[in-house]
């Protein structure tokens, strides 16, 4: 079966998701999960009717959440499938390229080389900004250029008047597609806003993270009108599962989000607790975190990891040498974690 496969598909790596990582413990922090477990009513009385492609209910509850109109907001399979949308949408496979800068979310370069789509590799600058020249000099035939703020891993904001120069430099040229999937945990830094004056910024967002709702799956893509039109010809025919839009408007209801916003601020004291009680370890970098994680540098960054990991502490490895990404969880959780830290490092730390 393997050989039958597009040569494409042959030779691709799958982005290792945390779930496909796997792991044995009592705290999970490798994933940027909610720790909140919160219940909902399930009607299921519809499910033998097809859903609608893009449930109004759905769609008018999140309109009014991020402030724009009805036409302007798509829903998908979390914010995954609108990645993916946009490169089928908008990329000829074997003519048009992205744009990504990492470190940064791998999806968008896994989906786009799914496709048969060429990547374009623009790193971000050393205090992990757009590279703005750089990307300018890389513009032929790309026709999307990714931009994850707050950025996963390394979980600091990008620059806004360097995202407003992106979007005039790529005016008539490419999309700017700004990943928001942490910005409810800073959303004075959207560029929602932004929409109303440039028609080639898409926002992708989800209800993943702060509505805790990771394994709802139900993301959206904002965006002018035509935008939307375009994606809208290659979605699923019924991508949002009856049960999925049920609950997600239950989130988005005025006692959901009340609820949703009292558990963003408790993830935010506890983002804050985290870092003040790692940044006191000697040889240990904090980063600025802007999400519900936090990008931690070790002494020793591999070991740290495999020690929790060892220890039932499931953190997620990073990419950036002898950092960490560790999740905001519970009290218990994060109380758990920060002890275990401090134990592995008090030696280096007297």
């Amino acid at each position: 079966m393997e050989k039958l496969a597009r040569k494409q598909v042959q030779g691709l790596t799958p982005y290792l998701s945390a779930r496909r990582i796997g792991g044995s413990g009592d705290v999970w922090l490798n994933a940027n999960e909610s720790p909140f477990d919160n219940e909902y009513t399930v009607e299921a009385s519809r499910l033998n009717r097809y859903s609608d492609c893009q449930p109004p209910q759905l769609i008018n509850a999140y309109a009014s959440y991020a402030g724009v109109t009805a036409e302007q907001v798509l829903t998908s399979r979390g914010a995954d499938e609108g990645i993916e949308l946009l490169i089928r949408a908008f990329c000829e496979p074997g003519e048009d390229t992205i744009i990504y800068c990492p470190p940064t979310y791998g999806m968008y370069a896994i989906s786009a080389e799914t496709i048969g789509v060429e990547r374009k590799v623009v790193p971000l600058t050393d205090d992990w900004q757009l590279d703005l020249p750089s990307i300018e000099r890389n513009l032929d035939n790309t026709k999307l250029v990714f931009v994850c703020s707050p950025n996963n891993p390394t979980g600091n904001l990008i620059n806004r008047d360097d995202i407003i120069a992106l979007l005039d430099m790529t005016k008539d040229r490419a999309i700017v597609v700004m990943d928001e999937a942490y910005i409810d945990f800073c959303p004075e830094a959207s560029t929602v806003d932004l929409l109303k004056s440039y028609p080639n910024l898409a926002v992708l967002r989800t209800l993943s993270k702060a509505f805790a709702l990771a394994g709802l799956r139900c993301g959206f893509t904002l965006a002018n009108p035509e935008l939307i039109q375009v994606l809208l010809k290659v979605i699923a025919p019924y991508p949002v599962p009856v049960p999925v839009a049920d609950i997600a408007s239950q989130a988005l209801s005025k006692a959901g989000i009340e609820r949703a916003s009292e558990q963003i601020a408790t993830l935010n004291t506890q983002r804050a607790y985290v870092n003040s009680e790692l940044s006191a370890i000697s040889g240990v970098t904090v980063y600025s975190g802007y999400g519900n994680y936090l990008l931690v540098r070790f002494p020793d960054g591999d070991s740290l990891f495999k020690a929790a990991w060892d220890a039932g502490i499931i953190l997620r490895d990073s990419p950036i040498k002898d950092c960490v990404r560790i999740s905001i969880g519970s009290d218990k959780e994060c109380q758990k974690t920060v002890a275990f830290i401090k134990q592995q490092l008090a030696p280096s730390a007297a």
